[in-house]
């Protein structure tokens, strides 16, 4: 787990389609309430798809769009806001999608890919460009692919590709019993 970062700096090497399956399988055995797995992925590789990659791509902010689509696949994130079986809000649906986009995070490390959670996507446009039915949120968008060296970013974002990563010590997030008490480890 503390392999798993968010790199910008992608090579052109693409993504295989065994990679995006086993991506895909881990989030498919993810955990969700009741089983829902109430999360939709839109996907397109660079290399086998290019029209599709084209089209996600054009839904990235400008920011990311400076990056990204040099990465081998990017995924939009939906969620389906309600429960299949009965249409009443399922509030832990994003929760859910969340952990079935971790375990493809750490599957992307097991594979030997980089890969980065974007929220900076045009929402509506996605919602209505990749046809995705009522009832379906879009939430981020991921880049998968082959860590680049951080020289082949503009100069600002290479800067930002060599900062130490920094995680906030568990006393400031976890607490015994009722918030304020540390926990004792």
């Amino acid at each position: 787990m503390q392999q798993r970062w968010s790199p910008r700096a992608f090579t052109d090497a693409p993504v295989t389609a065994a990679q995006e399956a086993s991506l895909l399988e881990a989030a498919r055995w993810a955990a969700s309430c009741f089983n829902e797995q109430p999360w939709v992925f839109i996907t397109a590789r660079r290399d086998a798809e290019p029209e599709a990659f084209a089209r996600l791509a054009s839904l990235l902010s400008v920011n990311n769009q400076a990056w990204a689509p040099k990465a081998g696949l990017l995924m939009f994130c939906f969620h389906r806001t309600t429960f299949a079986a009965n249409g009443t809000p399922n509030a832990v649906a994003m929760y859910d999608l969340g952990q079935a986009v971790a375990q493809m995070a750490l599957q992307a490390v097991e594979l030997g890919l980089g890969s980065h959670q974007m929220r900076g996507i045009d929402l509506e446009r996605a919602r209505t460009e990749l046809g995705v039915p009522e009832g379906h949120e879009p939430v981020a968008a991921i880049a998968f692919g082959t860590v680049g060296a951080p020289s082949l970013l503009p100069e600002k974002l290479a800067e930002r590709e060599v900062l130490p990563r920094l995680r906030k010590p568990i006393a400031e997030f976890a607490h015994a019993g009722q918030y304020g008490t540390p926990v004792k480890l």
